[in-house]
């Protein structure tokens, strides 16, 4: 039976207008390759503005993911939002599966949309696509942000029990859900305390899966197999830029040991923040918290710039308390 009515369809063309009137547009960029990009760019580029790249996670598309900060940062900088290649609007032909694909991909948009400088905020999977960006395009690349994402992990932590879930083709059915029952595993993981899931509608999960996870299923989960194949710490390159780093203290899908293995490859360059009552959707759990942090991170950024040599600045703030091996709490 045809369905009436799509509660996911409604809040993504809400999402889609509020986009529109935060001042972005709809851009779709031809590579010529066989890879079309679809991205958010403001309609006007100011040359005042620092530009932000922000780089979504696996899930939902870009819009549903940063659409809650996007009209906060719109103000004090040029946004661009991409959905990455098998997300929203955009897929290749190409076999290419890895994040620094995704990340030359990434740059070659902002490069046809006269970006030469920007900082980047990457989410989860997005945080792989950002890093790799970032050591590969370092002279374009001002700040870091990175949340919640293992860029330090090795193919071998999935035998060494590192991981909630260690079958890698377990979690790809997990982290592109085809079943109600799924997709509310996906949730399980994914939050600190997630409400109660036998309470929440079969027929809601089931629209949100027939919007979001009905397309490029395979590609997906390609995507996340060629995240772990042959990983090893030792070929991750260091970046020298300012990097903040967030993660969520009870992060079940990317545990916090991965967050602190990261603090210490990069050094005094990165500040890691833990997020204190949290899970690796922080950023929907703590939304204020988050905000706060990511605003002190990049605001002023013209006037902020630090040496590669000088640890990461963040101000003090009331809300943080010390913690060890250089991160931080947030008190909720």
């Amino acid at each position: 039976m045809t369905r009436c009515f799509s509660l996911t369809t409604a809040r993504n063309q809400r999402y889609r207008s509020s986009f529109i009137k935060a001042g972005l547009r709809s851009t779709t960029t031809d590579l010529q390759d066989g890879t079309v990009m679809h991205c958010w760019v403001p309609k006007t580029l100011e040359d005042s503005k620092p530009n932000l790249l922000l780089i979504h996670g696996l899930g939902a598309n870009a819009m549903w993911q940063w659409g809650d900060i996007v009209r906060k940062f719109i103000p004090s900088f040029n946004i661009f939002i991409p959905d990455l290649i098998f997300f929203g609007d955009s897929y290749t032909t190409r076999p290419e599966r890895s994040d620094a694909f995704q990340a030359q991909c990434v740059m070659r948009v902002m490069e046809a949309n006269s970006v030469r400088k920007l900082s980047l905020v990457g989410l989860s999977y997005g945080g792989f696509v950002g890093y790799s960006l970032a050591a590969q395009f370092s002279e374009a690349v001002e700040r870091v942000v990175i949340c919640c994402a293992g860029v330090c992990m090795e193919e071998k932590d999935l035998k060494e029990g590192v991981f909630r879930v260690s079958d890698l083709e377990e979690a790809a059915r997990i982290l592109v859900p085809q079943t109600p029952e799924k997709l509310k595993e996906l949730l399980g993981f994914s939050l600190f305390k997630p409400p109660p899931l036998s309470l929440v509608p079969s027929c809601l999960l089931a629209d949100f899966i027939d919007v979001m996870c009905t397309e490029h299923i395979e590609e997906k989960k390609e995507l996340i197999r060629a995240i772990p194949k042959d990983r090893k710490f030792s070929n991750i390159p260091k970046i020298n830029k300012p990097t903040l780093i967030l993660w969520g203290e009870h992060d079940q899908i990317f545990p916090l040991e991965l967050g602190h293995r990261f603090k210490r490859h990069l050094g005094d360059n990165a500040h890691l923040v833990v997020i204190k009552d949290a899970g690796h959707a922080f950023k929907f759990e703590k939304p204020k918290e988050s905000y706060r942090y990511l605003k002190t991170f990049l605001a002023d950024l013209q006037d902020l710039q630090a040496p590669p040599s000088t640890p990461c600045p963040i101000p003090n703030h009331e809300n943080r308390i010390s913690s060890c091996n250089g991160a931080e709490k947030i008190q909720p």
